[in-house]
């Protein structure tokens, strides 16, 4: 399998941003670890080992233990020094150092779009997972950057006669949930929330992605440095096709939120075709064939 993203790259964005520790760059891996927490919150049970997957920063694992619902919490990074000397361990997208049946919790904030091979590594955790085990996991979907896609993709084509990959392909939340089944776990959901962030200008943002540890990594991408004309051309072409009246441009974020749970007897199994006992027209009070006049809509 061709490799989408160059791994060593990867950490070595990661290991920049961490030591660049930018001030508010972290703000979209601290409101998944809120819409983590959240959540965890409403699951009616306790979870007595968790591990926290490529989470880069301690905030993910602090939330995890301050629910009250997990008794202990392991980091695994991508590298032993992006742990800042936390107790943890080093793993990697194709090898998520877990035994089977060793955890009752994965969380994976925000990494797993980097991954190569999504599909093993979430059948990876899924065989790391107990019997009624639980993943939750956030990822940027297939709408995040679209603006920033669109005007490197226009400006390149203007300038350099093609375009050369500089945003990652980023999955679907349809063919995302697909592989929640085909990874084998039970009760799949995955849904998407969008969030649109406003910039003085696209270089701001291009600044943001640097600090949050998420510039290209892609394994097709040019070696060329990127032309200054090129550049400014890409912003010129954001600020046409997508600034805001009072001068701001926005970037779009897709957050897709993937849950699922190892398979175990306990859980609830859907209804057998013709196994109902209870008839539609006794719950609505209806006579057969007794149908109501639609109401109208405003």
């Amino acid at each position: 399998m061709q490799a989408i993203f160059d791994e060593g790259l990867v950490l070595r964005h990661k290991k920049r941003a961490l030591a660049a520790a930018v001030g508010g760059a972290d703000f979209l891996l601290e409101r998944a670890v809120v819409e983590m927490a959240e959540r965890l919150s409403t699951v009616e049970r306790r979870f007595d080992e968790a591990a926290l997957l490529f989470c880069l920063t301690p905030t993910a694992r602090a939330a995890v233990l301050a629910s009250g619902k997990v008794g202990s919490a392991i980091r695994i990074e991508l590298d032993e020094s992006l742990l800042g000397g936390d107790a943890g361990r080093a793993g990697g997208f194709d090898h998520v150092s877990l035994a089977p049946a060793s955890i009752d919790l994965a969380v994976s904030l925000l990494s797993l779009q980097e991954a190569n091979d999504l599909p093993g590594t979430l059948i990876q955790i899924r065989r790391a997972l107990r019997p009624d085990g639980l993943l939750l996991a956030a990822l940027l979907g297939g709408a995040s950057l679209t603006e920033l896609r669109a005007a490197f993709l226009i400006a390149e084509e203007e300038l350099e006669g093609g375009a050369s990959p500089r945003v990652a392909p980023f999955a679907d939340v349809r063919d995302l949930g697909g592989l929640l089944q085909r990874a084998g776990l039970a009760l799949p959901v995955a849904d998407s929330d969008t969030v649109t962030v406003t910039y003085r200008d696209p270089l701001a943002l291009m600044l943001d992605l640097r600090a949050m540890g998420a510039t290209n990594a892609l394994a097709e991408r040019s070696r060329r440095p990127l032309r200054r004309a090129t550049l400014a051309r890409a912003v010129e072409v954001y600020r046409e096709r997508f600034g805001l009246p009072d001068g701001r441009v926005p970037a779009t974020f897709e957050i897709v939120t993937l849950t699922g749970w190892a398979p175990d007897p306990s859980q609830p199994k859907p209804l057998r075709p013709g196994s109902a006992t209870t008839r539609l027209a006794d719950v609505l009070g209806k006579g057969e064939g007794m149908g109501s006049d639609p109401s109208p809509r405003t």
